[in-house]
Formats: structure tokens, sequence, C-alpha cells
């Protein structure tokens, strides 16, 4: 049977963390540009689609514990 590659795995996850980090970073910058009016209008169906992925990604971190055990 093959062998897990863990490093690769966890370098995927390093990436998917630093890909979230510089996107909240950058909805962080322009929330600041932006007038107070408009501050919600795009920014929240965007944010909601983000929750929903993290959820779906802890899901899946569950499910591969489970499976360890």
């Amino acid at each position: 049977m093959a062998k897990t590659n863990f490093s690769y795995e966890k370098r995927q996850r390093e990436l998917e963390k630093k890909r979230k980090a510089e996107e909240k970073a950058r909805r962080k910058a322009e929330a600041k540009t932006r007038p107070a009016g408009e501050a919600g209008t795009e920014g929240e169906a965007g944010q909601d689609a983000d929750d929903a992925d993290e959820d779906a990604d802890s899901a899946d971190a569950d499910t591969a514990a489970e499976r360890q055990e």
C-alpha cells in the first residue's frame, strides 16, 4: 500500500491558510477605503460563502480524524 505524503498535505494546508489570510487582509483594506454606505453590499455574500467553506473544511478534518482512529 502507498504511503501518504504528509509533508505535501501539510504544505497544501499552509498555502490554503496563507491564501485565506491574504484574502481577508485584502477585504479589510477594501473596507477601509470604501465609504461607510457601501461597506456591506458585496462583502456579505462573499463572507457567507467563505464561512460555508470553512465549515466544510472543518467537517472534512473531523472525518479524517475519525478515520485515523
